[in-house]
């Protein structure tokens, strides 16, 4: 029987609905994700800001049943490859180390992050989940996918509508998958007004 949960975060601070519900779900509904829902996704993370504009992301996706798809999904871990297999679309992220001139592009990772945020935002707006992994072979995928040397794969991410069984799943994670609370560190913890020796004057 197909499920959707619905996990709303219990922010300090009120939120747009799509950072609120937005969650990391490892069962998906078997419904197809088109190839224009795919391009917008893309087109999303496509206006992500990037340093001096060089957008060092570069982005593989494959549909289920496709060659693409087989060979993203033949990369990941034994323990990714357990519940991934219900999704619909897999995608693997990678960026370009280098600048033009051949330096070492310090902020290519940070750039990548923000192209996958816009592009997650998009999809919760849509009513599909992203599950990134970081449990697979990336010198596998950097290989399969025939990459340049100055570029590394960062992550997977399983993408579908939210829903779909638990039949795939183990105890452990049919729990996970059940619990409606999300935590985070308190705002805090990892924000300070001024030099972190001075973060005992948070309140000031």
């Amino acid at each position: 029987m197909e499920t959707i949960i619905k996990k709303e975060a219990k922010t300090d601070y009120k939120l747009v609905s799509h950072i609120e519900n937005r969650w990391s779900p490892r069962t998906f509904s078997d419904i197809p994700i088109s190839s224009n829902d795919i391009k917008i996704l893309l087109e999303a993370g496509r206006w992500a800001a990037s340093s001096f504009n060089l957008q060092p992301w570069m982005i593989f996706w494959g549909t289920k049943g496709s060659k693409a798809y087989d060979m993203l999904f033949d990369c990941m871990n034994d323990f990714n490859q357990s519940w991934a297999k219900s999704a619909p679309l897999l995608v693997a992220t990678a960026y370009n180390t280098k600048k033009p001139d051949g330096k070492d592009n310090f902020h290519a990772l940070h750039d990548l992050g923000l192209f996958m945020g816009n592009m997650g935002i998009q999809a919760q707006s849509m009513g599909i989940g992203l599950h990134h992994m970081a449990g697979f072979d990336f010198e596998k995928a950097k290989r399969d996918l025939q990459l340049p040397d100055e570029y590394h794969v960062a992550t997977m991410v399983a993408l579908g509508f939210y829903g779909g069984t638990m039949d795939n799943l183990n105890d452990e994670l049919k729990e996970q998958e059940l619990n409606p609370n999300r935590e985070r560190k308190p705002i805090a913890e990892f924000a300070f007004n001024g030099a972190y020796v001075d973060r005992a004057q948070l309140d000031t």
